[in-house]
């Protein structure tokens, strides 16, 4: 979501049709070619060290990142990476992102985000700073603290839909894992197994159940509240046997967030998709580089960009991270692993919202994580991980597993120590997704599609 430099979109090629659009759309997002690099986005909400309910100044905060800090907080900043290479944005709220480079193989990206995730404690902990375990602000409501053109017309936007929007945008965190395409052959399979996991690890993985100082009753709240935004762009893609195109047409018929202007707001029309825009209804035709922008607004759980962007995940605490990151890459390492997370997640596959609200405590849910971590413990012992980092690794997940298949074990709210949090139980009356999974919760589906 972060979108570190935002400028009004320079004159290149207008975009005068949607065939056209479409044709641009699947070859920028789909590249093609033997899976080869990962890499890893991670975010943390911020807070103040002696008192967490505090607010984030902006300026102490652009303090405290000095020379790494983005230029939507400071616009004068060189904005440099840190030491090992990975650039600093932030999220309107004043959540820190580091996105690391791509890498060759997991334990060399490991050995590189560690780094700039210690580096960047350090850093921020001078200032009494300290980053965040949840996947939401557990103790401050949702307030924007970016002050940007995007930014607040995104709010601008999101407030008749309610609370979701300014909770996505300024309290929530996530873990985003990056992986190639792949060849043509196997990008439907491939597709298929990252969209079909996403109930199942967010329910394995889930770690946001409190929002604000109280609980939500959803294992992962992060979840619901990014999947409520606005379904025309969060909702997951479909998963067909033409993802590219599906995508095609999901970038296109979705309604415009803002539109990047030169001097004034950059709010859009309600209601016009970007397919409207080529049709005519703005005053000029957009450009290839509105296009650009216009897919940087959506918000799928699986975005495709040139890569496979899993957004799914919620924030983990310290390096915690590594053990989705390691079972996601090793789960999706060859063709015949692959169409096995197909078939075992299959029954589960549009069981987004149930996952977030009741994590594994469901048992088809369960049955599903049982087959999936059967499939991945013994690949993710065959990647080359740093040996403290493979022995944690594995420890979690063989943990996560023997918790999975003992009767009577709530996995609802699990922590990265293995504890069950509060706030995992009954929501409270009047809190979202009280009474059934679906009351005030958005409709969130990906039913397969030849």
């Amino acid at each position: 979501m972060s979108a570190s430099r935002e400028t009004a979109a320079p004159e290149r090629s207008r975009l005068r049709a949607r065939v056209e659009a479409e044709a641009y759309v699947a070859s920028v997002c789909f590249k093609h070619g033997p899976p080869c690099l990962l890499g890893v986005e991670l975010e943390w909400v911020v807070h103040h060290r002696d008192d967490p309910g505090r607010r984030l100044d902006p300026d102490h905060l652009a303090a405290a990142l000095g020379q790494h800090s983005p230029t939507t907080l400071r616009p004068d900043s060189p904005w440099l990476p840190l030491p090992s290479g990975s650039p600093v944005t932030l999220e309107p709220g004043g959540q820190v992102e580091i996105s690391s480079l791509p890498a060759p193989a997991l334990g060399s990206l490991v050995d590189v985000v560690t780094a700039d995730h210690r580096y960047l404690a350090d850093l921020l902990g001078r200032a009494g700073l300290v980053l965040g375990g949840r996947g939401l602000d557990a103790h401050r409501s949702p307030r924007r603290v970016l002050d940007t053109p995007r930014y607040a017309a995104m709010e601008r936007a999101f407030a008749p839909i309610g609370e979701h929007g300014i909770t996505m945008m300024c309290a929530s965190a996530g873990l985003q894992v990056c992986l190639d395409v792949g060849l043509p052959a196997d990008v439907p399979a491939r597709w298929a197994a990252l969209n079909s996991l996403g109930p199942v690890l967010i329910g394995l993985f889930a770690n946001s159940p409190d929002l604000a100082g109280e609980p939500t009753g959803w294992a992962s709240a992060r979840t619901l509240h990014v999947l409520g935004v606005d379904p025309r762009r969060s909702r997951p893609v479909p998963i067909t046997d033409d993802p590219a195109q599906a995508w095609a047409e999901y970038v296109l018929d979705a309604p415009l967030l803002c539109v990047r202007r030169p001097d004034g707001a950059w709010d859009a029309p309600s209601g016009v998709t970007f397919a409207d825009w080529i049709g005519g209804a703005l005053e000029h035709p957009p450009t290839v580089d509105d296009l650009d922008y216009h897919i940087s607004t959506l918000f799928p759980p699986v975005r495709p960009h040139g890569y496979f962007e899993v957004r799914y995940l919620d924030a983990q605490d310290g390096d915690d991270w590594v053990a989705p990151a390691a079972l996601l890459v090793a789960l999706m390492d060859d063709r015949a692993t692959v169409d096995a997370v197909v078939a075992a997640c299959e029954p589960v596959a549009d069981r987004w919202l149930d996952a977030a609200r009741l994590g594994l405590a469901d048992p088809d849910l369960r049955r599903a994580a049982r087959q999936v971590l059967d499939l991945g413990i013994p690949a993710v012992a065959a990647l080359d991980l740093p040996a403290p980092h493979a022995a944690n690794t594995t420890g979690r997940l063989v943990a996560l597993r023997a918790a999975v298949d003992t009767p009577g074990v709530d996995t609802r709210g699990t922590t990265t120590r293995g504890t069950t949090t509060p706030g995992a139980g009954t929501p409270k009356p009047g809190a979202p997704g009280a009474g059934s999974p679906e009351a005030g919760t958005p409709e969130a589906t990906n039913g397969r599609k030849s």
